[in-house]
């Protein structure tokens, strides 16, 4: 080669070599440090789109830089407690990571492969935040206690369960006795879900109620017109979860919680339900002449008195109508009941060959009692040691050296 064309060849070599290691000195280079720890350009693209992966709101660039930051204070806490997660345990906190959305691990990584993520990514999220979920628990949880004064003062300022609105979806799976065992084994594997769009999908797919048509998902209710009986397995939820199977009449039911708060006002307790409902004859055999008799039936009344009118001349038991505590309502109904406003109705409830046009007269409120103490310690000691974990948290901050 002529020494004309060498010259050429290293000038090209250079020019083309110089863009590719300026990028790469640039996106690892630090965008932020952390008492001299580095946060690099390429953590806070790949974090950026982690969140995006997650759904989350906002300004994802903000968000990232903020959670990096925090996490290194986090990481410099746990080092010098000599807190470090093992390996076995780094695998199956992100297996539980992955579960949550009704993935194996090796499919979750793949999933978020597509959008530009690294395994090393959810890898140093995991193993942050599991290490100072256990970190906190540990430092605090002896120190941290809740008083029955404390669980009164709460009871008093809420009311109670009855104070808590929850966000749930439904599903309730038909099961006639030739069929309850693959029903149930359905309801199983539906009650590991942690997904809502899962979630959602096996209501479109198996659930009896029209709710299936939005996926299950039912509006804000109080927790107080859901059965007594579920009350604390509805508390124990974590947004996501779903119940274990709930045997009712030719049926299982699953709930998955959404979302959890307090009222903005606390509803009472109620001592009584008065409702109705009337036979319509056919269910199961002539199932498409009983649903369009109920929905004649819903265009004719407004009130639960109107049934009386409709069930004149028929024989008596064809319509019943009572006022009773709600722990003595069948589950099947109570769940059924819980759905509906006064003076609505719903025909989603059949039994041996008969289809109940159900329809709520009203509830009566009594004072708040029966209270679940449990449920409100737990919530409480969940509070202090996330308030704990702020403030040792906002404490590490203002002793930072935070640079660009």
């Amino acid at each position: 080669m002529r020494a004309f064309d060498v010259v050429k060849a290293v000038a090209l070599a250079t020019a083309l070599a110089a863009p590719v290691g300026a990028a790469a000195q640039g996106l690892f280079a630090p965008a932020v440090t952390v008492n001299g720890s580095a946060v690099t350009n390429y953590e806070l693209d790949q974090r950026a789109k982690l969140l995006a992966a997650f759904n989350t709101p906002g300004d994802l660039g903000a968000e990232a830089r903020k959670q990096l930051v925090e996490e290194k204070l986090k990481l410099q806490e746990l080092n010098s407690a000599g807190m470090q997660l093992t390996e076995e345990g780094l695998e199956a906190a992100m297996a539980e990571f992955a579960q949550r959305a009704n993935l194996s691990l090796d499919a979750f990584l793949a999933q978020l492969a597509t959008q530009g993520v690294a395994r090393e990514t959810l890898r140093d999220f995991v193993r942050v935040n599991a290490s100072w979920r256990d970190y906190i628990r540990r430092r605090y949880g002896s120190g941290v206690d809740v008083s029955e004064a404390e669980i009164d003062a709460a009871l008093a300022r809420t009311g109670g369960p009855e104070s808590v609105e929850l966000l749930l979806s439904e599903i309730i799976i038909p099961a006639p006795p030739p069929r309850a065992a693959a029903a149930m084994a359905r309801a199983e594997a539906i009650s590991k879900l942690r997904s809502t769009a899962a979630f959602e999908a096996e209501a479109r797919a198996v659930s009896a109620l029209p709710s299936r048509a939005q996926g299950g998902r039912l509006d804000w209710a109080a927790l107080s017109d859901y059965p007594a009986g579920l009350h604390g397995l509805l508390l124990s939820l974590e947004p996501g979860e779903v119940t274990p199977p709930i045997p009712i009449r030719n049926g299982v039911a699953l709930f998955q919680l959404r979302d959890i708060r307090e009222a903005p006002q606390a509803p009472a307790a109620i001592a009584e339900i008065d409702y109705a409902q009337f036979a319509i004859p056919g269910a199961g055999t002539a199932q498409a002449q009983a649903l369009a008799e109920a929905a004649r039936i819903d265009g004719l009344v407004d009130t639960c008195d109107d049934l009386y009118g409709v069930a004149k001349g028929l024989p008596e038991e064809r319509l019943v109508r009572q006022s009773v505590a709600p722990a003595a309502l069948p589950q099947d109904l109570g769940l059924e009941l819980a759905r509906l406003d006064p003076n609505e109705a719903s025909w989603n409830l059949s039994q041996d060959g008969t289809l109940f046009f159900t329809m709520l007269c009203s509830r009566t409120p009594v004072a708040a009692e029966g209270v679940d103490r449990e449920s409100v310690r737990n919530r409480l000691l969940s509070q202090k040691l996330s308030a704990r974990a702020d403030i040792l948290l906002a404490e590490l901050r203002a002793q930072a050296r935070i640079g660009q």
